[in-house]
């Protein structure tokens, strides 16, 4: 599999998305997209951080970016999750951690004093030409929304 790196094309990559097909970046050529990753859905940082992203998608969109979510979880549970909390974006389905493992998002953490492999709260701009510009990784939900606008606002 390709290395990702700031700076660099991101590699081809394809999962199934609540759009109802399958989602490629390459087939965003021409606008921007944020993936970001995210643990579990319905659980209480994952809404926070949906919701943040919700709040300001008109704004994404009036950038010239296409938002998307990105967790282990089925499509089943990321429509239940979606229509739940209103999401104007689609979410990602990387039940075989194809873009997990990519992007190398999946951490040990440690649930209840036992340790588990999951994915760590990260977030990736690629510009329109399918350049990744930017990553957070370690992310902290309060404001991050927000820094990943600003950030858009700056690409060339």
């Amino acid at each position: 599999m390709a290395t990702l790196a700031v700076g660099k094309p991101l590699p081809a990559f394809s999962l199934p998305s609540t759009e109802g097909a399958d989602f490629s970046p390459a087939d965003a050529r021409g606008e921007a997209l944020v993936l970001y990753f995210y643990p579990k859905d319905a659980t209480p940082g994952c809404t926070t951080e949906a919701g943040d992203f919700r709040d300001l998608h008109a704004k994404f969109r009036r950038a010239g970016v296409r938002v998307f979510g990105i967790s282990r979880d089925s499509l089943a549970s990321h429509a239940k999750f979606r229509d739940k909390q209103a999401l104007p974006f689609h979410l990602l389905s990387d039940d075989g951690e194809t873009a997990c493992k990519l992007f190398d998002v999946i951490r040990e953490k440690n649930m209840y004093g036992k340790k588990v492999l999951g994915i760590e709260r990260s977030t990736f701009l690629i510009d329109a030409r399918g350049v990744l510009r930017r990553e957070w990784r370690k992310v902290k939900v309060a404001g991050h929304a927000e820094e990943v606008l600003e950030a858009v606002r700056s690409l060339d």
